[in-house]
């Protein structure tokens, strides 16, 4: 499907994402909270960082792969959780979970998108994580997580930071009256006995808790048994003012010490972004912003050659690093430096010209 994808460029997949997608849906895309500062303290903080290249090394052969919880992996790049994903393609998180399988990935389904959790575990067999917003009380809860349970999930995402939702000052009235609908309320009163409400009642699949920011938070993830914690600031839809996710990841590594995988997403859009964070101690990194855009542009088959793109941004960076190997990547090989250009959700595209995408 890939073949059929008609751009052969990153920003040429944004300028023919633009082009397909109306102003609303782009909004919703490239927006944040208020002032956007999260949004870009993501991308500055990344910009902030410069690698530490070693030569005369033969990198002849590159290995990507990876595993996630006994699924082998092409590349440890993951399809990060995206609500309304029907906005940006017609078959919405079918096209998700079609390039999901024919690259090799694993994505996680929202809670909040179309189609739902049953048809899309209907769709392909390859597996995938069922991402939870908390919209019900306790018996609500149970109810989902025995539906997740017989359409047989690989895993399980609770998504801890959405107790309010964000101030999107960039989607319209209507688009906002939406998404601030009574059921959300139920996100408010997630304590850690949700936490472990929602892993007994998944029996032993993975366990994933998103959404975590701080060392202590982590810490206490890993004490209720997560597999996984998911560093996420929603791509600065949430808290306005928090850190770029990459620079709250060298403390998080260290309060998980080895006990529990590290994903973490948050302004990734190049292949070099994504070393720097597995170079720091991520184990996965999840796209969200960059998957949108690649449907927007292309559908299924837009996404598939989105990650091949990565694939090969990330192949080339690893061979000018002297690294053939995932697990040969360490802090060593990354340094401070000072960031070139003011960041925007399109900074990592400097190609795109003067204003082409308003």
């Amino acid at each position: 499907m890939s073949t059929h994808a008609e751009f052969l460029t990153m920003h040429d997949m944004i300028l023919m994402a633009r082009r397909n997608m109306d102003q609303d849906n782009w909004d919703y895309v490239c927006g944040a909270a208020e002032s956007e500062t999260s949004l870009r303290r993501n991308r500055m903080a990344l910009d902030s960082l410069a690698f530490r290249p070693r030569v005369c090394r033969d990198v002849s052969e590159i290995d990507l792969s990876t595993d996630f919880f006994g699924h082998k992996l092409r590349m440890p790049v993951l399809m990060a959780p995206m609500g309304s994903l029907h906005r940006f393609s017609p078959r919405g998180s079918i096209d998700v979970d079609d390039a999901s399988e024919e690259f090799g990935t694993v994505n996680f389904l929202s809670t909040v998108t179309e189609p739902g959790l049953e048809e899309v575990a209907e769709n392909t067999p390859h597996p995938k994580s069922f991402q939870i917003y908390v919209r019900g009380d306790n018996n609500w809860i149970k109810d989902l997580a025995k539906r997740i349970v017989k359409a047989n999930y690989h895993s399980v995402t609770l998504t801890v930071d959405s107790a309010f939702y964000g101030n999107r000052e960039r989607l319209n009235p209507s688009q906002l009256a939406l998404r601030r609908v009574p059921a959300r309320d139920w996100q408010k009163k997630i304590t850690w006995d949700t936490v472990k409400m929602v892993q007994d009642a998944i029996g032993d699949r993975p366990f994933i808790i998103k959404g975590i920011m701080t060392a202590e938070d982590a810490s206490l993830a890993v004490e209720h048994g997560a597999d996984a914690i998911y560093i996420s600031n929603h791509g600065g839809r949430q808290l306005d003012h928090v850190l770029g996710n990459i620079q709250t990841l060298p403390e998080i590594v260290a309060a998980v010490d080895g006990k529990a995988k590290v994903i973490i997403d948050g302004g990734f859009t190049r292949g070099t972004d994504i070393v720097k964070a597995l170079a720091m101690g991520a184990n996965y990194v999840a796209i969200g912003r960059l998957q949108a855009w690649a449907l927007g542009a292309g559908a299924s088959a837009g996404l598939v050659k989105c990650l091949e793109l990565l694939e090969q941004e990330i192949t080339t960076t690893l061979g000018l690093l002297g690294v053939t190997s995932l697990d040969q990547l360490a802090p060593e090989y990354i340094t401070e430096a000072m960031p070139v250009r003011l960041p925007h959700e399109h900074s990592a595209f400097p190609h795109l010209g003067p204003n082409p995408i308003g």
